[in-house]
């Protein structure tokens, strides 16, 4: 994660929100697999944030 730019840490974050909206969703209407997706996906979403947040206030 730190070495991709700014602008391809904003488009993964993109990427994994998406991803886990679908997921919740689909878990929603039907229990999915494997429930623990949500958790790592959740968490890789705030990795990506708090690494674009660090580098706002440097």
């Amino acid at each position: 994660m730190k070495n991709l730019s700014a602008a391809e840490l904003q488009e993964q974050l993109s990427q994994l929100k998406k991803t886990y909206t679908d997921l919740k969703n689909a878990h929603a209407i039907s229990p999915i697999q494997n429930p623990l997706q949500l958790r790592g996906l959740r968490r890789s979403v705030a990795r990506l944030h708090t690494e674009l947040t660090k580098r706002e206030l440097q």
